[in-house]
Order: structure tokens, then C-alpha cells, then sequence
């Protein structure tokens, strides 16, 4: 089969939906927030983490788990999804799949969630902390 099916969007096309629908913050406005209460939830996988450093204090949920540790309702729910005005802060690698799984984060409801523009790219070149990862 060639060509995209009928209703079918690109990659490109999901984006550009989901980011029309979130508020995007810079690394900075991130740790504003962060300050301020906001959660930051680290959805990389380990490899990422281990390869790349973490954000201290982040909380760690990989992308698979992400919908059912923040819904309210869920029984699998963390301590830190207290409800649907929870202040959420989603960081991937650079940027893309945490725009995505923010908009996950406010179709559940969570109208707050957000995401950080560069992702963890973007973090360390801003000189924000960070723990392992490369020696700089």
C-alpha cells in the first residue's frame, strides 16, 4: 500500500495538534515553576537517563506509565497526581514526545500540563542542574 490511509495524519500533523492545545515552557520557566510546586516528570527511558543525566528532584515515569500514574482516578495513581489541578512539567530528550504525552496528561483532564521546549537537550544547555550523564 502506498500513500497515507484516508483520515491518517503524519507524525508531523500529531504535533503540531498536540502542541496547539498545551502551553510549552522554556528550561527556565520549567525550574520557575518547579520552584513554584510544579511537578517535573522525566518520561526518558533508563538508557537516556543513564547515558544522558537526570534533572534532580525529577520524577522519573517512563512513557508507557505516564496516563495511568497521573490520571486521578486511576488505581495505579502516584501520591503526586492529587487531582486535575495538578501542576505538571513533562521533559523527554528534546522535546517532541513530552509534547505529546503533555497533551495526553490534558485530555485526562489535567488542563496545567505542560511541556519543556528543547527538552533535557535544552536543560543542560541552559546550564541547569543535573546530575551523571557526560563529564562537561
Amino acid at each position: 500500500m502506498s500513500g497515507r490511509p484516508p483520515g491518517a495524519k503524519s507524525v508531523d500533523q500529531l504535533l503540531e495538534e498536540a502542541r496547539s492545545r498545551i502551553t510549552r515552557v522554556t528550561p527556565a520557566q520549567a525550574a520557575e515553576r518547579v520552584a513554584d510546586g510544579a511537578v517535573l516528570v522525566d518520561i526518558r527511558p533508563q538508557s537516556q537517563r543513564e547515558a544522558e543525566g537526570e534533572v534532580p528532584g525529577a520524577l522519573v515515569v517512563e512513557r508507557n506509565h505516564l496516563e495511568w500514574r497521573f490520571d486521578p482516578e486511576s488505581d495505579a495513581r502516584l501520591p503526586q497526581a492529587t487531582g486535575y489541578d495538578v501542576d505538571v512539567v513533562v521533559l523527554c530528550q528534546e522535546g517532541y514526545t513530552s509534547s505529546l504525552a503533555a497533551d495526553a496528561l490534558r485530555s485526562l483532564g489535567l488542563a496545567r500540563a505542560s511541556d519543556v521546549i528543547g527538552g533535557h537537550r535544552a536543560w543542560v544547555a541552559d546550564g541547569l542542574p543535573t546530575t551523571g550523564g557526560p563529564a562537561t
